[in-house]
């Protein structure tokens, strides 16, 4: 009964959880929703989801350069560490918010820098850095999403992230029609926040309803988990009375 009653909360749990596709480029592949599409645009790739509303909420922008004189781990980790200027829409500048420090992980055998800020590419906004340099290849991958809707896409940015691999080839910054890899001379990471869509900018007051919304049907959804599991339990209790 023990092992029947796992099984049915397994094949609950399952339902609830959302479809995965790999997406895969000249250096770098990871899962993503099935309803998130990629697009390049210029030297980053944005992805998000299809879906007008959600595409507002969260986005992953990927980038990737020739290693330069700024491209260290060390250097990295300097950098995320202490807070980031951004420039307001309507004028003026602030600082993001470092929610955790750069702390060095291990990825599918490849190590990353890892840093997460509040309001560092657009206010409202949580960015999740993970920074990483194989052979002659430095890249940069983001995962923001509105601080509303964060635990939202959580899962889905856990799986993205547990699930990166490094396929760049020794010789990918000599290939520029697999690329596009940014020159040496630049600096990893610069251009993202101009790679964010103007949409997003616009969401970045979202009301505190939808985002209320959100977290009761969240809370919701925990409830009607733990309830069958109630029931399974009582259910196969009654049986061996």
């Amino acid at each position: 009964m023990k092992y029947r009653l796992f099984a049915s909360l397994a094949v609950i749990l399952l339902s609830f959880s959302a479809q995965a596709k790999v997406f895969r480029n000249a250096y770098i592949a990871f899962e993503m929703p099935e309803s998130w599409k990629c697009n390049l645009e210029q030297t980053e790739w944005v992805c998000r989801s299809e879906q007008t509303k959600e595409s507002k909420e969260a986005i992953i922008i990927l980038t990737a350069k020739e290693v330069g004189p700024t491209d260290t781990f060390a250097l990295y980790e300097s950098h995320l560490n202490a807070p980031i200027s951004v420039n307001l829409r309507g004028g003026g500048m602030t600082e993001s918010k470092i929610v955790y420090k750069a702390k060095s992980v291990q990825i599918n055998d490849q190590p990353w820098v890892d840093s997460l800020h509040l309001g560092s590419e657009v206010p409202n906004y949580f960015t999740r850095y993970l920074a990483t340099i194989k052979d002659k290849i430095a890249i940069l991958v983001t995962f923001s999403a509105h601080k509303q809707y964060y635990t939202k896409y959580s899962q889905d940015f856990f799986k993205a992230v547990m699930s990166l691999r490094v396929i760049a080839s020794k010789n990918l910054y000599t290939k520029p029609d697999l690329g596009p890899i940014r020159p040496g001379s630049e600096t990893l990471g610069a251009p993202i926040s101009s790679a964010m869509p103007a949409d997003m900018m616009q969401g970045e007051g979202m009301e505190e309803g939808s985002g209320n919304k959100n977290k009761t049907m969240l809370l919701m959804g925990a409830l009607i988990l733990a309830a069958l599991g109630a029931i399974i339990y009582l259910r196969a209790r009654k049986k061996r009375k």
